[in-house]
């Protein structure tokens, strides 16, 4: 069984992603929206959240550092805790993130990887004291991972909070089950990345049901909606 899969995001009102592209605002700014966020976060009490490598890479900030002799190295997952209160994850499928510590913020990092991650890289992250999953196959199985999560952590509820790309990939394969977005006063207008992607679009691929739509301080507009996937 795979956990609750919520799509966290918040954005301009044209779709962008990057607060430090949107106009401003005489009311509020990139601290008040991001209070609200976090607030959102914290309200939808996840045992876990995710995210894609570049968001994770802008949080771990860790440098290459594999041991000397890999040794033993444990296929198809490493857990190094599980009790953690939540858990921090990241889809790596290319094995480039690398980490300082076994926690983002307090919360356990968890890393998904392909197939063809190295030994030498498993044994840096168990060194660092990281749990992983490696896919059957070089493109993560999300599904199959979102399982293992479940089983194997107890993660019943899943914060995905993006990039763009991640989100796309786990609307296309069903595995997202509502949509909260919080929409900020703001215009991005530079045809950059949007919340959502994905290569070819997603009609056909999910039918959006809402569910609220409540207006919250400094002019942000929370939109909640139902994720079906069509047939």
């Amino acid at each position: 069984m795979k956990p609750h899969v919520t799509c966290l995001m918040m954005s301009s009102i044209d779709g962008g992603l990057h607060p430090s592209t949107w106009t401003d605002n005489s009311d509020a700014g990139r601290k008040e929206w991001s209070s609200i966020y976090e607030e959102a976060h914290e309200a939808l009490r996840g045992d876990a959240w995710l995210v894609g490598r570049v968001t994770m890479a802008e949080m771990a900030k860790g440098t290459p550092h594999p041991p000397a002799v890999a040794g033993d190295v444990k296929r198809p997952f490493h857990f190094a805790r599980k009790d953690a209160p939540v858990y921090a994850i990241s889809v790596d499928p290319g094995a480039k993130l690398h980490f300082k510590g076994p926690d983002i913020g307090g919360d356990h990092v968890v890393v998904l990887l392909g197939s063809g991650v190295s030994d030498s890289h498993l044994a840096e992250l168990a060194g660092d004291g990281i749990s992983y999953i490696v896919s059957d196959s070089p493109a993560i199985d999300l599904r199959a991972a979102l399982e293992t999560l479940n089983s194997e952590l107890g993660i019943e509820r899943l914060l995905l909070e993006g990039g763009a790309g991640i989100n796309g990939s786990f609307l296309a394969e069903g595995l997202v089950d509502e949509i909260y977005l919080l929409v900020a006063p703001a215009i991005d207008a530079t045809g950059g990345q949007a919340i959502i992607a994905f290569e070819g679009g997603l009609k056909g691929k999910a039918q959006l049901s809402l569910q609220s739509a409540e207006a919250r301080e400094h002019g942000v507009v929370a939109l909640r909606y139902k994720v079906q996937s069509p047939g």
